[in-house]
């Protein structure tokens, strides 16, 4: 399970959902703020922390 930003078109927040990766396409996830559909997947920023050098 990740992590994902999704932002609402009617109260113009962004927030952060949890999801398995195959759900992302097809979720509709409500915002938490006002409790509207309308949201959409957003790309965030990643970054990794391993221990291994480069």
């Amino acid at each position: 399970m990740s992590q994902y930003v999704f932002y609402c078109k009617d109260c113009k927040k962004e927030f952060t959902y949890t999801l398995h990766m195959s759900e992302v396409e097809k979720a509709q996830v409500p915002c938490p703020h006002c409790g509207s559909k309308r949201t959409e997947h957003m790309v965030a920023a990643f970054s990794a922390v391993t221990s291994r050098k480069s």
